[in-house]
């Protein structure tokens, strides 16, 4: 059991430095002028609007765990750059929603075939039933997350 504690810790920690690093490198050529928290905000707005889910300022900070400050100071940059744009409810003038532009809706397609080759390569070595514990075990870290956040 402690040998596998040993093995499964170093693999997350290099997993997780290695999705890092390779994502970074796939925006290098188009999108060189966004961090990958750029990036993550960007997926996060064109997912609001993609789902119909709640766009404005709040609710985004609140899905990226961010002030709305710290939301502020992003989206204002992104906006710089060509990004996002804020613009006012229409109904409630007092509420800020967020909209990703076509440069955004680009750099997010980048970023979702990055996420298909890395699904695509992980499954074509597993049997369904293999992929099947795979997704269980990675539902069980991510709700360890989730609870870390939470509490």
């Amino acid at each position: 059991m402690k040998g596998n504690r040993a093995e499964l810790n170093r693999f997350l920690v290099e997993v997780f430095d290695e999705i890092l690093k390779t994502e970074e490198e796939s925006l290098a050529g188009s999108f060189s002028d966004l961090s990958l928290r750029e990036l993550h905000l960007i997926e996060e707005v064109c997912r609001a609007e993609d789902e119909a889910r709640d766009n404005r300022a709040t609710a985004i900070a609140t899905a990226q765990r961010v002030t709305a400050g710290t939301l502020t100071t992003a989206v204002s940059l992104l906006e710089r750059k060509g990004y996002l744009e804020r613009r006012r409810d229409e109904r409630d003038r007092r509420a800020v929603r967020i909209w990703p532009t076509e440069k955004a809706r680009a750099a997010d397609q980048v970023h979702a075939a990055f996420h298909r080759e890395m699904v695509d390569e992980i499954l074509k070595t597993l049997s369904d039933q293999e992929a099947q514990v795979l997704v269980r075990a990675l539902g069980s870290l991510t709700a360890f997350f989730r609870e870390k956040y939470e509490a």
